[in-house]
């Protein structure tokens, strides 16, 4: 009730701004980057086909302005949609991950209905009681090491579900596991060694062997692992101390809600099934690794083998065919809001295809370039790549995109055109620990339950160190060679 017109706390607290939801973010961005085409010149590079890379790649230097192709509203609304199935380029369209999302969720569901890793997770705690802050470096270095070599992205999301109730039960936060996940396996894209996805990728593409620069980037791995692990290590033992310094402290009820079973005895003992469950789950992930390693698995294949998985618990535990079917679509519908913010965010890539801004922005980089002395030009590549990130967060398309136009200009310049690899790889990593246009950000946040705000407030120190260490490294790098 208002007294001689002052706000009371009531409406005050009505009110007071709300940070939008990542929906709503990336919904704007799609916005801006639609207003963006009714200002910025469209052009074109022409394209030649590579049969090294299996695609057309820009030719250097045939740059030329084309007709506008300005995104109205329609277009904006249509964008969300083209994220998800883009007919015009496979490369644009989120379907196939969204739809491993939700049958990840349907599987976590069905596994969560058996109670075997709240009973698992207890005993785990138990064993490490007093030493569970060590687990933080040890499991980021494994999903660095699927960074590093591979390119581990978003089948990582599928480790989500494992890792958060492992982290509440260290009483850690959710927090904590998003950034073992998320900066682990960032960190080792940040550092690619063997990636074929970013380190092979570019480096065809500059003309250089893969090989080259090893030692830097290794050097770039280990340091950014050593600085991402000490810095979460820090957070961790900080919330332990004091819960209420959590970042998303508000929201922890919430959170320990959505990853806790039903009906749990904590002190019941694991039966036959649940063992048997707990066998299936670590099978899986296991055999999911493999696939995608060694075997070129994708979406599909790696839905396939979760579904399989699903029915076998099921099976195992005497589920019945309504329990499983209840419990499985339990847990889809938990991922089905990460499944959306995918396919929103890969539409900001479709408006920036469709306006024909892309190559107008790397045009620009390529002029800025030009002129430079050799500790100059690496980090204004390193700075051009950051960029060029945000608009292209997939490493091979950014690779695919800016290696054979930028690469070259390293000559003029004395610069080792594994240097600008380096510089791409790394820069690209970097942006996509923060990249809202970047599904498996907005999808890891969104099963955390972390707020895109406040994810950028705990990186932001973080984001400086890292870009410092890789500043100082390309530096030194040019320096000596």
């Amino acid at each position: 009730m208002r007294e001689n017109g002052a706000r009371t706390p009531e409406t005050r607290k009505a009110w007071r701004f709300a940070f939008p939801t990542a929906y709503t973010i990336l919904f704007v961005l799609i916005a801006l980057v639609a207003a963006g085409s009714w200002i910025l010149p469209a052009g074109e590079y022409e394209r030649a086909d590579n049969a090294e890379l299996g695609r057309s790649v820009p030719v250097p230097g045939t740059y030329e302005p084309v007709a506008p192709n300005p995104q109205g509203i329609v277009d904006v609304f249509i964008a969300p949609i083209a994220g998800f199935y883009n007919p015009e380029s496979y490369e644009a369209q989120a379907i196939d991950v969204a739809l491993f999302v939700i049958i990840l969720g349907g599987f976590l569901g069905v596994v969560t209905r058996t109670g075997a890793i709240d009973r698992a997770i207890e005993r785990a705690m138990t064993a490490l009681r007093g030493r569970e802050v060590w687990m933080i470096p040890i499991l980021m270095a494994f999903f660095a090491a699927g960074g590093t070599t591979y390119g581990m992205a978003e089948e990582s999301l599928a480790f989500y579900g494992l890792l958060i109730p492992v982290m509440l039960a260290a009483r850690f936060d959710s927090v904590v596991a998003v950034s073992v996940i998320l900066l682990g396996a960032g960190v080792g894209v940040l550092g690619s060694t063997i990636n074929p996805f970013a380190t092979v990728i570019a480096s065809n593409a500059a003309g250089v062997p893969f090989t080259s620069g090893l030692g830097l980037r290794l050097f770039i791995l280990v340091a950014g692992w050593a600085v991402c692990s000490t810095y979460v290590v820090r957070y961790a033992l900080k919330v332990r101390r004091d819960p209420s310094r959590s970042i998303v402290a508000d929201e922890s009820d919430a959170i320990a809600a959505r990853f806790k079973s039903e009906d749990h005895d904590p002190t019941a003992p694991l039966t036959w099934p649940q063992t048997l469950t707990l066998i299936i789950f670590a099978a899986t992930f296991g055999v999911m690794i493999w696939g995608v390693s060694s075997q070129g698995w994708w979406m599909d294949k790696m839905s396939a083998l979760f579904i399989a998985a699903a029915i076998l618990v099921g099976m195992v535990t005497w589920m019945g065919e309504k329990g499983f079917v209840e419990a499985f679509m339990e847990g889809a519908k938990d991922l089905l809001g990460v499944a959306l913010i995918i396919g929103i965010a890969r539409g900001i890539v479709v408006v920036m295809d469709a306006g024909k801004m892309t190559d107008t922005i790397l045009h620009a980089g390529e002029q800025a370039l030009s002129g430079l002395g050799a500790v100059g030009f690496i980090n204004t590549m390193f700075g051009i790549e950051l960029g060029l990130s945000f608009l292209v967060p997939s490493s091979s398309g950014l690779a695919v995109l800016s290696m054979p136009v930028l690469a070259p200009l390293a000559d003029f310049s004395g610069v080792d055109r594994s240097l600008v690899v380096t510089a791409y790889q790394s820069a690209n990593g970097l942006v996509n620990l923060i990249n809202p246009s970047f599904a498996v950000v907005m999808g890891a946040l969104a099963i955390g339950g972390v707020p895109y705000q406040r994810w950028l407030k705990f990186m932001w120190p973080l984001l400086l160190v890292l870009a410092a260490l890789i500043m100082g490294a390309l530096s030194f790098a040019v320096l000596i060679g």
